[in-house]
């Protein structure tokens, strides 16, 4: 599997206080094939390091570090040449798409928007492609025509799905995908991507705060605490034996599938005793 992405010494500061690291140092590589989790509560930086890659963070933030996809530094580039390989090569789904998707448009003219923009299509190749992106993601033809206040929460997020692979990128970023969603709807999206990543060869990076999540998808796992990355692994190393006091507090909070072990907030006891080890484990 080769790497496609690889992300050093990354930084994310506001403009007006430089001082102040919302990321920090952040340093990881994404293959082909693999799903990589970044894991983490609320303001950890997960987000953030993902509009990174994506070049959209907002005017009042600023980065810094390089983020190398296929050999070339994207940080680099001018806004034109990051549409480009925004949306054609690097794909993104947001956590609601009912602030991503125009609800004055159909679905299926949205989704072509990305064919025309990235790939010329047009007319009856342009038709057929939506068609076929819909029956990918699990979604009746006829549903192109409909706007996205005719669709369920569900079938929202699968359109979402389509638009985003629909240049078949080679990098798949999803923020959150399966957050607003019911357990059932959720498991659903999640092993619709999973196929997709492997259809495909696609390397994706899901950012998440739920460990079943993890569980279910990742193969590599990234866990962040307050803008740093503190502990990497396989799946297997970070759920099965932590090395970082945040992951082991992280896991301690999740409850079991017989309701021994309840949902209980965050023990930042490890902070006070002074075992803040920043190393991320090997």
């Amino acid at each position: 599997m080769s790497e496609i992405l690889t992300i050093n010494n990354l930084y994310v500061t506001p403009k007006n206080d430089p001082n102040r690291f919302l990321v920090k140092n952040a340093a990881f590589s994404l293959s082909s094939g693999k799903t990589t989790c970044i894991v983490g509560e609320s303001g950890s930086g997960k987000s953030l390091t993902a509009l990174t890659i994506m070049g959209l963070l907002s005017k009042q933030l600023q980065s810094s570090g390089s983020v190398v996809f296929k050999g070339q530094d994207i940080t680099q580039l001018d806004n034109k040449a990051l549409q480009s390989i925004r949306g054609a090569k690097i794909g993104m789904i947001f956590q609601e798409p009912m602030t991503s998707l125009n609800p004055v448009l159909t679905v299926g003219y949205q989704i072509g928007e990305a064919l025309t923009a990235h790939m010329g299509l047009k007319g009856s190749g342009l038709k057929l492609r939506v068609e076929s992106l819909l029956q990918q993601v699990g979604i009746p033809m006829e549903r192109a025509n409909s706007y996205p206040d005719e669709l369920s929460g569900g079938q929202r997020q699968r359109v979402m799905i389509a638009m985003s692979i629909a240049c078949e990128p080679a990098l798949l970023i999803a923020d959150e995908p399966t957050t607003a969603l019911d357990v059932t709807v959720q498991a659903q999206i999640l092993q619709l991507l999973d196929e997709l990543k492997t259809r495909m060869n696609m390397a994706m990076l899901f950012i998440t705060h739920d460990f079943g999540v993890v569980a279910d998808i990742a193969d590599d796992v990234i866990v962040m605490f307050r803008g740093e990355i503190v502990e990497t692994g396989t799946k297997k190393q970070v759920l099965e034996k932590p090395q970082h006091p945040y992951t082991k507090a992280l896991l301690a909070c999740v409850p079991d599938a017989e309701g021994k072990k309840q949902l209980k907030p965050i023990d930042y006891a490890w902070l006070k005793d002074g075992q803040n080890d920043k190393k991320a484990a090997a």
